[in-house]
């Protein structure tokens, strides 16, 4: 027997009637709970299947409106999210994905920002720590090539953790890292005391 998970009959699922009525249930069910958790199962499943470039903008779409709302209603509560909770687990990624993208594409600003925010928002203490060294390398204005390939350890990934689509393995010591940079960080911090306004 090869590879049974890389083995998968990309073409015969194309056209199973079981598998593409539970991707319109899946999409039923993500527009009808708001969930960002389904609308990425269904994203999976789309990217793997289909070639309908629309329809995978508008789950992707989907998933930083409802992300961004789900944000601006706990920052106004002043709450952080819970990411023992799937749904805000997957808030939170989809957030740490788009200030990923913000920071691949340069807009510095942006990004910093969002590693700001989850910073503040992520009640896991090695994810905190993360987020503040990803808000750092950017304020330090590094790029995020030079950030991939000087500052992540890509080698060292847990499929089985629950954060692993969060980048948290460093070729530097992260607390190392923050107290040398403790200027930046206390800018950071800084930075975020307007959150805590009321």
């Amino acid at each position: 027997m090869q590879d049974n998970i890389q083995d998968i009959d990309i073409e015969a699922l194309k056209s199973d009637k079981d598998f593409l009525a539970n991707l319109v249930l899946l999409e039923e069910e993500m527009n009808e709970q708001k969930s960002i958790e389904k609308g990425y199962q269904l994203l999976d499943a789309l990217l793997v299947v289909s070639e309908d470039e629309d329809k995978i903008n508008d789950v992707f779409t989907f998933i930083l409106k409802e992300a961004f709302d789900r944000l601006a209603e706990y920052l106004s509560q002043q709450r952080g999210f819970d990411l023992e909770k799937k749904e805000e687990l997957f808030t939170a990624r989809a957030i740490y994905e788009h200030a990923i993208e913000r920071y691949s594409e340069n807009d510095q600003k942006g990004a910093k920002e969002l590693f700001q925010v989850l910073h503040y928002m992520v009640d896991d203490e090695g994810l905190k720590n993360s987020m503040m060294v990803h808000a750092v390398c950017v304020m330090q204005g590094k790029s995020f090539d030079t950030f991939i390939s000087d500052i992540v350890d890509a080698d060292k990934y847990d499929v089985e953790d629950d954060l692993a689509y969060f980048l948290q393995y460093f070729k530097i010591d992260p607390k190392e890292f923050l107290t040398e940079n403790n200027q930046l960080v206390e800018k950071a911090k800084d930075e975020l005391k307007v959150l805590e306004e009321d």
